[in-house]
């Protein structure tokens, strides 16, 4: 295949500098059928180029598009895309390590958006992974998010793969859509409810999902004392590859936000302590009396980015994630996004409104 001569070149060295700079371009390279070179992959990290999960990634999109690919090799810092037709029908991804599903998806749910009738997904690695959403976020807090967008997919959990090995999978169907609607989040609201699940799987006691659990109420109760706090301790039993152990929190608002901590047990680390990180986590995410997360905050740009109407979107401090998805948008669609600081008389915590006039981005296919 030859590559386009008019590839837009894409320097995945600014900014944010990883592998959010790969997932929002390929995406957006294959939504918009225009060719991409990225160079400088990863170039200032301590192994710089593509690693397992940023080159299964790439394949998962390249296929998702019959695209061709070149320069797609664990260590590589140079990858060129050209996309063709984006193909409904199965696609498997497989990180082979513990890395992240949730990243997966991330690079092929706005792809398989714009086919021609519903994708299966079947991705491989990590579900619970560091450096990335666990995917019980994914399924409980990204999912009702971006189905405001007209959004719909499921997500089939059926096995759980943790660090170091990995061997987690979950099925996603992804339906495809005309086009996506704009959203409006700028009004929280206030705090109804707060919900979660610690768990343990393999060899781990029970009593670590149990210590979490009880650390996580305690941390959030000294700041929180009005609200019933339910975080289920949970047992894995079949459907865990190796040993782990983790929570998520969830806190709903009274107009529909959802905000959450998490964390990830290591070794060595007492559970009360995994379990005061997520409640930490949350109790932040709260804080600042915006109406998303900081991890939802820059998952959601694609989405706006693509949306026909004006989105906006109420945030604590905005990311340098954000920063640079807003960017690779920019580049790649006609989106026009803008970030304005709101002097809140409610919160003494700072937070900003980002808008999106975005390209509408319409599906050939339907």
């Amino acid at each position: 295949m030859k590559m386009d001569s008019a590839a837009l070149e894409i320097d995945g060295s600014v900014m944010e500098g990883g592998g959010q700079i790969l997932r929002v371009s390929a995406a957006l390279s294959c939504i918009t059928g225009s060719s991409i070179k990225i160079t400088k992959i990863r170039a200032g990290r301590s192994t710089p180029g593509l690693r397992p999960q940023h080159l299964s990634g790439l394949q998962l999109v390249s296929d998702l598009c019959s695209g061709g690919l070149q320069g797609a090799s664990i260590g590589s810092t140079d990858v060129s895309l050209t996309p063709g037709k984006i193909q409904s029908g199965n696609h498997t991804a497989d990180t082979q390590t513990a890395g992240s599903v949730c990243l997966l998806l991330q690079v092929a749910l706005p792809c398989a958006l714009y086919a021609d009738a519903a994708s299966q997904l079947c991705l491989k690695g990590g579900t619970n992974a560091e450096m990335a959403p666990q995917v019980d976020y994914t399924v409980k807090v990204f999912k009702p998010i971006v189905e405001k967008f007209g959004v719909h997919f499921d997500c089939d959990i059926r096995m759980r793969g943790f660090y170091p090995k990995g061997g987690g999978e979950v099925m996603v169907t992804v339906n495809p859509v005309k086009e996506l609607q704009p959203v409006v989040m700028t009004e929280r609201g206030n705090i109804t409810k707060i919900h979660g699940r610690a768990f343990v799987a393999g060899v781990l006691p029970f009593k670590l999902a149990k210590d979490m659990s009880a650390a996580a109420v305690r941390t959030i109760r000294k700041e929180i004392k009005e609200l019933y706090i339910n975080i289920q301790p949970h047992q894995e039993k079949d459907k865990a590859s190796g040993n782990g152990n983790g929570i998520l929190i969830i806190a709903e608002s009274s107009t529909g936000c959802l905000f959450a901590g998490s964390a990830l047990g290591k070794k060595g680390v007492y559970a009360d302590k995994v379990g005061i990180e997520a409640a930490e986590m949350l109790l932040r995410n709260i804080r600042h009396n915006g109406c998303v997360d900081e991890f939802l905050q820059d998952q959601l740009i694609i989405f706006m980015a693509l949306a026909k109407g004006t989105s906006r979107i109420r945030t604590g401090v905005v990311t340098l994630h954000t920063q640079t998805a807003i960017h690779m948008a920019e580049q790649l669609t006609q989106a026009k996004f803008t970030i304005t600081k709101c002097e809140d008389e409610l919160s003494s915590n700072v937070n900003y409104i980002i808008e999106c006039q975005g390209s509408g981005a319409t599906n050939p296919h339907l």
